[in-house]
């Protein structure tokens, strides 16, 4: 086991301010948020509602979130949502909980169907 603690972080944030959307869209400045994470070399995943991100201190997690409102400092109003797992003694469980419950199934899940 290890003696690590994981800090896992889902989080969303995006501008609700018309100045720095596109119409409804608001991908365009949610893609530079992704961009940063990408290049901070922290562990991610994408998601349609959000982004999870696992570090292995809370100092770190709060930095990324930090970061991603710079991106959108230049917008008159930002909507964030955090949520925090934090376990002791664990790591890499961005992956291992998804595996865990794989395992369990005897299947992979996240399908898509058209």
């Amino acid at each position: 086991m290890s003696n690590k603690t994981s800090f896992l972080l889902e989080f969303s944030m995006f501008p609700t301010s018309s100045d720095c959307r596109d119409g409804s869209s608001v991908s365009k400045k949610v893609s530079q948020i992704i961009d940063m994470i990408d290049k901070s070399r922290v562990n991610y995943k994408l998601t349609p509602m959000g982004t999870v991100i696992e570090t292995d201190n809370i100092k770190d997690a709060l930095s990324i979130v930090e970061k991603a409102y710079e991106c959108l400092s230049d917008c008159e109003r930002v909507y964030s949502a955090l949520k925090f797992d934090i376990r002791k003694n664990t790591s890499n469980r961005l992956t291992g909980k998804i595996a865990s419950v794989e395992k369990a199934l005897g299947k992979s899940v996240n399908k898509y169907f058209s």
